[in-house]
């Protein structure tokens, strides 16, 4: 299947709006019952970790030998962490604005590693899209900390994504994200370990939510790439805004401010208009 199908887009949608749920409940464990950032990182992986585990393909450990597949987790590990300081922060909106500066790390990246084609529209895009999330970070303002935390935790997802066109070959999605999961729980552990909560049932829930709903977001958008061209599907990526802004609204009755509404209308129109050019 290579074409844009209502199913492609319908696992889209629920992709990009697992992963913003996952985040949503990573934030009401911080934020609301006070676990540390860290924990809710490492528990994140290690339960995602049990979940696959069961179902990775042949070989799956083999992919541990690669030097790559230790680089691409250790970027996913330090990312989750710096995004999870940032959601207990920031509103949850405004931390994914700042985190879409990931397309541009991306881009250059991929360009210099990669040798992907430039072209000056797709590099204009890219750029209009980082003065959007300027906007929302606007630096030299009264915005806080946290944002800056989620700035480098898309930084370290923009050169996640080049890493893993890059490892592709190497393994199935299903043994791709185990590795991950298994590095950076395995990384995260002794910090992970040393700040476990009081588990009450609350914080079992989400904490058992935050990495469900983080797993198979992940896991769908894997998918969807494989059956579906990249440059078709990258638009919808832009999906996990809508869903943090409802999100946050919701659970945390929090609405994006005015200059944060143009930030988030730059970085989305920028970030179609770039994917459909590409297609």
């Amino acid at each position: 299947m290579s074409k844009l199908s209502t199913q492609s887009i319908l696992i889209m949608f629920v992709a990009m709006s697992m992963i913003p749920a996952g985040d949503t409940a990573g934030k009401l464990l911080s934020w609301g019952l006070g676990a540390h950032p860290i924990y809710v990182s490492w528990s994140r992986f290690f339960i995602g970790t049990l979940m696959v585990l069961p179902f990775i393909p042949k070989g799956t450990w083999a992919l541990l030998k690669d030097i790559r597949v230790w680089g691409r987790a250790l970027l996913m590990a330090t990312g989750l962490s710096c995004i999870q300081m940032a959601l207990s922060l920031e509103p949850i909106a405004d931390v994914f604005a700042a985190f879409f500066i990931g397309p541009l790390v991306s881009y250059v990246l991929a360009t210099i590693f990669l040798r992907e084609t430039i072209t000056w529209q797709r590099t204009a895009l890219i750029f209009l899209g980082f003065i959007g999330v300027l906007i929302v970070v606007r630096p030299g303002s009264d915005a806080g900390v946290g944002l800056l935390w989620a700035v480098a935790a898309g930084t370290c997802y923009g050169a996640f994504l080049t890493a893993s066109r890059w490892i592709a070959h190497l393994g199935t999605p299903i043994g791709l994200t185990f590795t991950q999961l298994f590095i950076s729980a395995l990384v995260l552990a002794p910090i992970g370990a040393m700040n476990i909560p009081t588990l009450t049932g609350e914080i079992m829930w989400l904490t058992t939510l935050s990495a469900l709903f983080s797993m198979l977001g992940n896991l769908l958008l894997l998918y969807a790439y494989k059956t579906v061209p990249a440059t078709r599907l990258a638009p919808l990526v832009y999906f996990q805004l809508l869903a943090a802004v409802i999100l946050g609204w919701v659970f945390f009755e929090t609405w994006p401010a005015m200059l944060t509404w143009v930030g988030l209308l730059i970085v989305m129109g920028a970030g179609i208009t770039s994917a459909r050019l590409r297609a």
